[in-house]
């Protein structure tokens, strides 16, 4: 019997008592590293979590609701303006002085047709009292006819209407009441139809994410020296459970990111032919392209960052006293412009222009001073202020943003409370947030967060020597009421 010993074998014996690298099991690819060093090394084994909590979920779950559904798309309806004003052109007539033809070209939101207005059907009529508006002068005037999009007014104040500008499309028209003889009715060649009240119909539908995590049996049965803590709590040895638990949160990420950034696709710029049904990847409306298509948008006053003044709130105030006028806003931002809010703030206080005030509250000079706002009143209206850490993130948006330039989005307001919607798949009127979550779901399926595990690792359903962890969502946001948002750049 031979025994034949390994050429590499690492065990040659010193000739010293001393403590030397050949006198141990080389476990490390390199001389002086890992196990071959003769020095235990102090091993911190729990992992350092430098970037404290990375998931930037949560800006939804605060500010809206998750409903089910059954349908491939989401439409719902949102009342028009009660009142009729409407754009358009003035022409003077130059013979007759208190007499002018305004011919209708949009609404007053910029609309030429569609959700129930035309140019046609604009809903002014015979005998209606009006404001007109053009050129810094305001006339008052009454409806002698109306025949499709052109109404003849006259003024009741001769020669004033020729204060009018005829410049095109400068005209606003407002109705304002109205005024009858004695006696008179509906009748003749100027018939007076009764209002239809309109409405606008949006639409959204729900897109399909997925992702999966992989492990082989064999790297599930490894033990590491890392001690690991996942984003859910769980720690221990085993990597796989970290892998895992990354990618479940980076997928719950996505969930929420997709709800805001996603974009309906235009005609045919999209094809995909991987795609089930139609073969198009068609998007979905996220938030932020909801409030650029139907919302506000503000850059600001002055500068890149224009929070630093109250003159762009102002004009922010001034555009919701135009919207819907809900007094409850909160505001989600970015750091750089929640910092310029604080300042701004600040420097309200007279006081503390050359440095910060004592004696108000009972304040001192050895207590912590809180140098930040959580909210303030401007008028009418109530800001309440967050950090959007989407925004702040340089792994997210926040390193978007650093390079962006003007098309950086510094934060968005969003009104609190709810809107009342009609449903066309329900047939009724529901409350709901002004945003939230439609997900697929049936008594079948439940398509919300959806999770299953295949492979042969565990509980075995297939040959595959692997365990196979698969998440899916199918699921669109629903931004009612957008005209009364306002998305920051």
């Amino acid at each position: 019997m031979a025994i034949t010993e390994g050429s590499a074998l690492n065990s040659v014996a010193s000739s010293q008592k001393q403590t030397l690298s050949t006198n141990y099991l080389d476990l490390a690819a390199t001389a002086n590293e890992g196990w071959a060093q003769q020095y235990v090394p102090d091993l911190m084994e729990k992992e350092a979590e430098v970037f404290g909590n990375r998931t930037i979920s949560g800006f939804l779950s605060q500010i809206g609701a998750e409903e089910p559904m059954t349908a491939d798309q989401v439409v719902w309806s949102e009342q028009s303006r009660l009142h009729i004003s409407l754009k358009g052109t003035i022409d003077l007539n130059g013979g007759d002085s208190n007499q002018g033809l305004f011919t209708v070209i949009t609404d007053i939101d910029g609309n030429v047709s569609g959700d129930g207005f035309t140019v046609a059907n604009h809903g002014v009529r015979a005998n209606d009292t009006v404001l007109l508006s053009s050129g810094n002068n305001v006339v008052k005037a009454i409806v002698h006819s109306v025949s499709g999009a052109a109404i003849s007014v006259k003024s009741y104040d001769t020669a004033v209407l020729e204060g009018l500008s005829e410049v095109a499309s400068a005209t606003t028209l407002l109705v304002y009441g109205s005024e009858f003889k004695k006696g008179d009715t509906y009748g003749g060649s100027d018939a007076r139809t009764a209002n239809e009240p309109t409405f606008k119909s949006f639409s959204n539908k729900p897109i399909i994410l997925k992702d999966y995590y992989e492990v082989s049996g064999s790297d599930a049965s490894r033990i590491g020296w890392v001690e690991i803590t996942s984003e859910e709590g769980q720690s221990g040895y085993m990597w796989y459970l970290k892998a895992e638990s990354d990618t479940r949160s980076r997928f719950t990420d996505y969930l929420e990111m997709s709800m805001l950034e996603s974009q309906v696709a235009l005609a045919a710029s999209v094809t995909d032919t991987a795609l089930a049904g139609a073969g198009t990847a068609t998007g979905t409306q996220g938030l932020f392209d909801a409030i650029e298509e139907r919302g506000n948008v503000t850059s600001g006053i002055s500068g890149v960052n224009a929070a630093t003044d109250l003159a762009e709130f102002d004009a922010i105030l001034a555009e919701f006293d135009k919207q819907g006028a809900i007094e409850e806003n909160m505001m989600f931002v970015n750091r750089a412009t929640s910092l310029a809010m604080d300042d701004m703030l600040a420097s309200m206080n007279s006081y503390g222009a050359g440095g910060t005030s004592y004696g108000v509250f009972s304040n001192d000079e050895d207590m912590a001073l809180n140098l930040g706002f959580s909210g303030f009143r401007r008028g009418s209206y109530d800001f309440y202020k967050s950090d959007f850490r989407y925004l702040n993130d340089k792994a997210t948006r926040g390193g978007i943003n650093a390079t962006a330039g003007s098309a950086a989005i510094r934060g968005v307001i969003i009104p609190a409370g709810t809107s009342s919607v009609y449903d066309q798949n329900l047939g009724k009127n529901l409350t709901r947030p002004f945003l939230h979550v439609r997900y697929r779901a049936s008594q079948t399926d439940d398509r919300k967060m959806k999770t299953w595990v295949t492979g042969s690792v565990g509980a075995a359903t297939s040959s595959l020597d692997a365990m196979q962890l698969h998440f899916l969502s199918e699921r669109c946001l629903i931004t009612q009421g957008a005209n009364n948002f306002m998305i920051m750049k």
